[in-house]
């Protein structure tokens, strides 16, 4: 276990994304009459500056927002249709224009798209995505990664083999079924099944192909320049159906504030994450704000070693404390949802009627004086800049039934190395804003074979739950032993979720075609601009 747990080790670096909602609808006019609207420069005021723009080492999702206009997966989602028709994006095809599994769920056949290249001219073929995968893979190839392999990982754990039918014909070999495979090779921000030339990695190197990322996608890397921007080109031999703009300008800008003013002012065109206070103002001058669920909760871990939280009862009690509805919609203003499951909105496996624990102090208080604490104490809350006003809604609650909640807040890099590193045992909790559209997301966040956990929490009974979701090859079988897993991490307060996340963007009245879906990554190449 311990080799496995080094091996998945981490987990996915996530922006906490400043919840919002909006009513102006998800989309810009994607209408598709944009004649003499071609060309121009997209600006993008992200919420950070970027992580690295290697697929496989990346972390957040704003690392993803951009990798992915660059680079591209065998399986990706499709985000053509906006968060309010389709609660979660389908798959389709990238790279690969089929593919087939095999009845017992172990063999995995990708048919792959003839003629695509990548931006430095190598062809695109079975080879190639042999390239990448062993990479990530095996020990014993000769630009094996182990950061890549580490964040890889969670999708490749169960890969027994690779074979290559022919030139464009390649086949995964499992050693176990793996249910959630395909959605795992579209998903992002914590390595990702993104796909970039063999030929670029020899040339640049594991260490230095991040400065030169070279994919298949719509737009080519042009530059970047670190914590100022980072500029892409529309690539004019895409395969696909080409971009509209000339150009995109990712620009980060960590101030909230500082990102709405942007916008407001024209020096940029989209941002990610408008400060919920600004959603009005914003509506007010005609500009867009996104609205719908994404698979992303704001949650605390306890520490299963921490001498309070080895209760289930003052775990219990600290969730019974907590007013969800009160903080959603008082402190966020409806920009947010009260969250009841650690599974999200935008998950496959979502129960809307699932609810764990109600607002009652009372009973919090029954249960702290039945584990021999009438007078509560006084733990530790380790959390990330930016949710500090949410730290301290619950601060102000729990403080009503005895709990005296410490906050520990850290800048967002020195906080991840704190949260990788596990919490030491007077640490009582800590924070995190994450989710995943596959249900596997349960066993990232509470699987005691997952170097996520951050909190060490263990139930063979859950752990077994998620192992036959896994493995199960019925798509609805396989959503039944979710559903019970969510059930039983519930059950033992495992976590507190508080609230799920609404799409963070704003868009200006320039912008045509931005669609909005259901999860946390857009397309660009769809995007153009009013003249």
């Amino acid at each position: 276990m311990n080799k496995k747990r080094l091996f998945i080790s981490l987990s996915l670096l996530l922006l906490f994304a400043t919840i919002l909602s909006g009513c102006l609808g998800n989309t810009a006019n994607t209408s598709t009459n944009n004649q003499g609207n071609e060309g121009g420069t997209l600006i993008v005021g992200l919420g950070s500056d970027v992580d690295v723009l290697d697929p496989t080492r990346e972390g957040g999702w704003e690392t993803f927002r951009v990798n992915r206009q660059i680079h591209e997966s065998l399986v990706t989602e499709d985000l053509s249709t906006s968060s309010a028709d389709a609660k979660v994006p389908a798959l389709k095809p990238q790279l690969a224009k089929s593919w087939d599994i095999s009845e017992d769920g172990l063999t995995y056949t990708f048919h792959l798209r003839e003629g695509v290249k990548f931006h430095d001219g190598t062809d695109f073929n079975a080879e190639a995505v042999e390239f990448n995968i062993r990479r990530s893979w095996d020990q014993q190839f000769e630009y094996y990664d182990q950061i890549s392999a580490s964040k890889m990982a969670l999708t490749y754990q169960y890969l027994k083999d690779i074979n290559i039918v022919d030139e464009y014909t390649i086949q995964l070999i499992l050693k176990e079924p793996f249910s959630p495979l395909l959605r795992m090779l579209a998903q992002g921000s914590w390595g990702t099944g993104l796909i970039l030339s063999p030929t670029a990695l020899e040339r640049w190197g594991n260490d230095g192909y991040g400065e030169h990322p070279t994919g298949t996608g719509p737009f080519k890397f042009v530059e970047r320049i670190r914590g100022e921007k980072i500029e892409i080109a529309r690539f004019d031999d895409y395969w696909g159906d080409k971009a509209h703009v000339d150009k995109v300008i990712f620009r980060p800008i960590p101030d909230a504030v500082a990102r709405v003013t942007a916008l407001e002012t024209g020096e940029v065109d989209i941002i990610s994450s408008p400060f919920p206070d600004s959603i009005a103002q914003l509506k007010e001058k005609g500009f867009n704000i996104g609205e719908g669920d994404i698979p992303e909760v704001f949650y605390f871990s306890f520490n299963f070693n921490n001498q309070y939280f080895k209760d289930q009862k003052i775990r219990q009690a600290f969730i019974h404390s907590i007013d969800r509805v009160g903080l959603t919609k008082n402190l966020l203003k409806d920009t947010a949802s009260p969250a009841y499951s650690i599974q999200s909105p935008g998950n496959e496996a979502y129960d809307p009627a699932f609810q764990d624990y109600t607002y009652d102090p009372k009973k919090a208080k029954a249960l702290l004086e039945e584990s021999g604490y009438p007078n509560g104490f006084a733990t530790t809350l380790q959390t990330y800049a930016g949710t500090e006003a949410v730290a301290e809604w619950v601060q102000r609650d729990l403080a009503k039934v005895g709990i005296k909640l410490n906050i520990e807040t850290y800048e967002w890099n020195s906080y991840l190395s704190e949260w990788g590193a596990g919490m030491k045992e007077e640490v009582g909790l800590n924070s995190m804003s994450w989710g995943f559209v596959t249900p596997y997301w349960l066993y990232i966040v509470a699987h005691s074979e997952s170097g996520s956990n951050v909190g060490k929490y263990h139930n063979p009974s859950f752990d077994e739950a998620v192992n036959s979701g896994i493995h199960e090859v019925n798509p609805e079988k396989s959503i039944g032993y979710w559903k019970k897993a969510n059930e039983i991490v519930s059950e033992d307060a495992a976590v507190v979720p508080l609230s799920n996340n609404r799409t963070p963007y704003a868009f200006g009245k320039n912008v045509e075609g931005f669609v909005v879906p259901a999860q946390d990554w857009y397309d660009l190449h769809t995007v153009w601009l009013k003249k």
